[in-house]
């Protein structure tokens, strides 16, 4: 029970780094806040699961750095393309597109993003797993398990919270008479930014989303 309480504080750990991470990076390019990410807490999941995978497989090649960046290039590209074909088929949105940058594949991942990821896997795997494990393993047992139990019930809640709100966009969108792309998309982020905060949050972190309408069909 300790062990699965220890493993869900380091995913939430480095989603929560992963979420910096996109902050920080739209602020030094665009100078404005944005709050990354599907959820509507400070989480980006993505960047948990690719770091677990990578604490779990990557261990071992913690003195070779050249097969740990290859590595960590490999899986976090992986995980990226799985999770934008995965978020397109539940919502029928492409909520990313890196078409415009050099040898993407599919617009799902881009050659530049992997290199970033692979210097990340590197510093992942030779500093900061070790950094966040030993702040983990400073809890007690009986709060570790309270702190996990109270943190998974917020992080379903907003889960839920947040798939209801994309739900309700996705069933707008259907409603839609339009055979242009762009006519549905521009109605589609009015309709957004219209709507209550947490419309707008979705907005704002994916500025810019696409809806495929030839994949939801026309009414």
């Amino acid at each position: 029970m300790c062990d699965v309480c220890k493993y869900f504080l380091l995913f939430l750990l480095y989603s929560l780094s992963g979420w910096l991470f996109e902050v920080i990076a739209v602020f030094v390019t665009k100078r404005k806040f944005s709050n990354r990410g599907f959820l509507i807490g400070p989480l980006c999941p993505i960047y948990g699961v690719a770091s677990l995978i990578m604490v779990f497989l990557l261990d071992k090649y913690k003195s070779d750095y050249l097969i740990l960046f290859c590595m960590s290039i490999v899986i976090c590209t992986i995980v990226e393309y799985v999770t934008s074909f995965i978020m397109e088929k539940l919502f029928k949105t492409r909520w990313w597109d890196y078409s415009d940058k050099k040898f993407n594949i599919n617009g799902r991942v881009c050659l530049q993003d992997s290199l970033l990821f692979g210097v990340l896997g590197i510093l992942v795997i030779l500093y900061v797993n070790a950094f966040f494990m030993k702040l983990i393993n400073y809890l007690p047992n009986v709060l570790l398990i309270l702190l996990s139990t109270i943190l998974a019930i917020i992080f379903i809640t907003d889960i839920c919270i947040s798939f209801n709100v994309i739900n309700k966009v996705k069933k707008y969108t259907r409603t839609i008479k339009k055979d242009s792309t762009d006519e549905v998309n521009e109605k589609v982020k009015k309709f957004i930014k219209d709507n209550s905060i947490l419309y707008k949050r979705l907005f704002r972190a994916f500025p810019n989303l696409k809806i495929l309408i030839s994949k939801i069909g026309k009414k």
